[in-house]
């Protein structure tokens, strides 16, 4: 078996949300088919992906140095030791050839959205839903039903003020989720805290909201902003700083008691272990939210888990960045704490399968072949452009 050709498109998400730090306005995302000779219902089996959100479409390095690597490479050197399937790690170390270590973030994210299309591929072949093959190589067989799934919101909007704040979250919650995250720092810490006293009202409990400030602070702020949200025990106050000033963070973790969440804009597993190491996160408490697709992939992230296994991190201390139908799987493969959900935000790229129903906090895993797009009508036509036939 072989991968016959690699496909990438550029999307816009057409969005005029905005967080502390930018707006979407010209957000975009890059969608990958990775197609093999493997026919199934007469039809190639393809694998796709996307970069998930908050990165922009990243065609350029893949169609100049990743899939051209892997299109050259012989179809031998790319499969498992069967020969009757795809093999990520391989593919992942032909992506990776003749690259400098460091500068992660220039390459990771196009790695990352080849490597599980990759996946994708792999699961559909062996007729098995994702979560199932991620358990049965990495979590010792575990299959879990169904994940805990928070949901993200409370963004800046014009015209939107605190009785559209509550609305949208009382929205949320008769959807089936129990808990909600809202965006800081896009206004002043006065502001912020009305907004926070106003979600309170609705989902009754500082353990059943969380807050982020998308690493926009700088000092001064960061730490006013972890004095005015200490009283309030929030289920976690993410992104408070750039995740790479150890310094900061660690001085904002000295004066924040409740939990603190970080680690979704690092792209590798060296920038994740001297984020646990050097940045005042303490395990048990904190929470980390690696985003697998823009941080090279699966295969790099099982290595992250050993690396934070060996320094006293539980997988269940991981809420993966990304609402998608991704994540879902690579959280219910893993065994980890949580899953992110953006319903009817970032366009064709928000949730889940179509018909995907949260009841009580809680999402049960799909059981299609693969990642289960087929399931998502208005991305899957999008995704299926790419393929020939």
């Amino acid at each position: 078996m072989r991968i016959t050709d690699i496909r990438e498109i550029a999307v816009p998400l057409k969005s005029d949300l905005r967080n502390a730090v930018f707006d979407f306005s010209e957000m975009t995302t890059s969608v990958v088919a990775v197609i093999t000779d493997v026919v199934r219902e007469g039809r190639p089996v393809a694998g796709f992906a996307f970069n998930s959100t908050g990165r922009y479409a990243c065609g350029a390095q893949m169609r100049d140095r990743f899939i051209p690597r892997i299109l050259k490479a012989k179809p031998e050197s790319l499969v498992n030791a069967a020969g009757d399937n795809l093999d990520p790690e391989k593919i992942l170390a032909c992506m990776m050839q003749r690259e400098k270590p460091g500068g992660h973030s220039e390459r990771s994210v196009p790695i990352g959205a080849i490597e599980v299309a990759v996946w994708d591929a792999v699961a559909k072949i062996a007729g098995k839903p994702l979560h199932r093959v991620l358990a049965e190589r990495y979590n010792g067989g575990k299959l879990l039903d169904r994940v805990q799934c928070y949901v993200g919101g409370g963004w800046y909007q014009p015209g939107k003020g605190l009785q559209e704040l509550r609305d949208e979250i009382r929205e949320k919650l008769d959807q089936g989720y129990t808990t909600m995250k809202i965006k800081v720092g896009g206004a002043s810490i006065a502001e912020d805290v009305k907004r926070v006293e106003a979600a309170l009202q609705v989902v009754g409990a500082g353990t059943n909201l969380a807050v982020d400030a998308n690493a926009g602070f700088d000092r001064e702020r960061a730490l006013a902003y972890a004095k005015a949200l200490a009283p309030f025990r929030l289920r976690w106050f993410e992104e408070p700083t750039d995740p790479l000033d150890f310094g900061l963070l660690s001085e904002v973790a000295a004066i924040y008691d409740a939990p603190i969440g970080t680690g979704e804009n690092l792209f590798s597993t060296q920038d994740v272990h001297n984020l646990v190491r050097f940045g005042g996160l303490r395990a048990g408490r904190d929470i980390l939210q690696i985003d697998v697709p823009q941080s090279y992939g699966i295969v790099q992230f099982s290595r992250t888990l050993d690396m934070l296994k060996q320094n006293g991190w539980a997988r269940t201390a991981l809420f993966p960045h990304g609402g998608n139908q991704m994540t879902l799987h690579i959280v219910g493969g893993f065994g980890l704490g949580g899953c992110e959900a953006y319903p009817g935000v970032f366009g064709i790229f928000a949730g889940f399968a179509d018909d995907a129903k949260v009841e009580n906090g809680y999402l049960k895993l799909p059981q299609r072949p693969g990642i289960g797009f087929e399931a998502q009508n208005h991305l899957y036509a999008v995704m299926r452009e790419l393929v020939p036939g």
